[in-house]
């Protein structure tokens, strides 16, 4: 589409592995990319994931998936761990907990991607620390999973936060509003615009794709 590499990676980074979160860990300590980069693809992402948000239930109805498929599907394609929360939420508690688990899994990428990135020449002096490359909010997940895989978890404290999760999910979708700049999208032009909803298109394909030659009930 013509952009310039270090917008190309940001869109790239931000579809593959965790949306802003993605671009905010790669844009200035790897690869030095320009405040307009950043603005341009955290604006599109932000406005494309609002609409995956809304038409994916849609699409899993139609195609008639089970609450497994429709998780899958979700973790593989919606850009950041709160709108999948919100895609998978209307349809059930069994597609919310299988869309967050294959979502977090694309998430764990981001570590090994930004090292990689971080390794190729002309990013080598920038020196992303380890603050940079972990998303700790994943350590924090695996965490709790383990408590109460493990059955350390208090029953008494299951209600309340399951409650309080859905009441923070709320407000961070409700924050998300805040990254849309209407105006940053305007200036962005044409072909990031393309290459965005174009690549959205690629994951809701591979995705597909996936799911039936896996064959994922």
């Amino acid at each position: 589409m013509g952009l310039s590499l270090r917008l190309a990676t940001l869109i790239a980074c931000d579809n593959a592995i965790c949306g802003n979160s993605a671009i905010a860990a790669t844009a200035p300590p790897v690869i030095k990319a320009e405040s307009d980069d950043v603005a341009a693809s955290i604006a599109f992402t932000a406005v494309l994931g609002i609409a995956v948000v809304l038409i994916l239930p849609v699409i899993g109805a139609s195609l008639g998936m089970d609450q497994t498929r429709y998780g899958v599907l979700a973790g593989l394609t919606v850009y950041a761990v709160p709108q999948v929360l919100a895609a998978t939420a209307p349809v059930g508690i069994v597609a919310t907990q299988v869309g967050i688990l294959v979502k977090l899994v694309r998430v764990l990428m981001l570590g090994s991607v930004i090292f990689s990135l971080g390794m190729m020449p002309g990013n080598r002096e920038s020196g992303a620390g380890l603050r940079t490359l972990v998303p700790w909010f994943i350590i924090g997940f695996l965490i709790m999973m383990t408590l109460r895989s493990a059955d350390l978890m208090p029953s008494v404290m299951i209600a309340p936060l399951t409650k309080t999760s859905g009441v923070l999910t709320i407000i961070s979708m409700a924050a998300l509003g805040l990254t849309v700049d209407i105006r940053s999208i305007a200036q962005a032009g044409v072909r990031v615009m393309s290459a965005a909803v174009m690549s959205l298109l690629v994951l809701e394909t591979l995705a597909t794709i996936l799911l039936n030659v896996l064959a994922i009930q």
